[in-house]
């Protein structure tokens, strides 16, 4: 069911190839704009899908999947070009391949029981880290101590991305659990 909350969605995917095409054309801050406006789509989308009571199977997979393409591909590219260390982007490659495979297995199903992982508030406090220290340490500025503390701040988000991910695999073995006892 297309709705505009999944058009959101789909703008979001859209928008990454432009994010890179500005990036890498020396358009540092456009890209910017874009990674931001891109953010701004998934908070409007999912506000739009809980308010308006559209929420469909689509959403629940495209919109994490464009959030995290979007966030690996910007990841990515400030690696790329020297403004962060590699072992940023491997521990969030790594830590989302994680979280993928659980959530596929949980909605697979677990001893019969199928749970959709739903965004909690360590994921999304962890969201907004990573952004915050993106705004920070891309190359749209030319103030070493704003970048050097968009760095700080990056490795703190990273840090707060493994506790959530800890967080959803510990709120999630409970609700089995608690399902197995009832």
């Amino acid at each position: 069911m297309m709705n505009l909350p999944n058009l959101l969605t789909i703008l979001r995917m859209c928008m990454i190839p432009i994010f890179v095409s500005l990036y890498y054309s020396g358009m540092q801050p456009a890209a910017l704009i874009v990674y931001l406006l891109a953010g701004a789509t998934d908070i409007l989308d999912g506000y739009l899908a809980r308010k308006w009571n559209q929420i469909t199977s689509f959403g629940k997979l495209m919109d994490p999947l464009a959030d995290k393409l979007m966030t690996l591909t910007m990841i990515f590219c400030l690696v790329d070009t020297k403004y962060l260390p590699m072992w940023v982007l491997v521990v969030l490659v790594a830590k989302e391949i994680l979280m993928v495979l659980g959530g596929a297995v949980l909605l697979k199903g677990v001893k019969g029981q199928k749970i959709v992982v739903m965004a909690n508030w360590a994921g999304k406090a962890a969201t907004a880290m990573l952004i915050a220290a993106v705004a920070l340490v891309f190359p749209w500025h030319a103030w070493e101590t704003v970048r050097t503390v968009g760095e700080v701040l990056m490795y703190f988000a990273v840090g707060f991305s493994l506790f959530a991910m800890g967080n959803y695999a510990w709120v999630y073995v409970k609700k089995l659990s608690e399902k197995k006892v009832g």
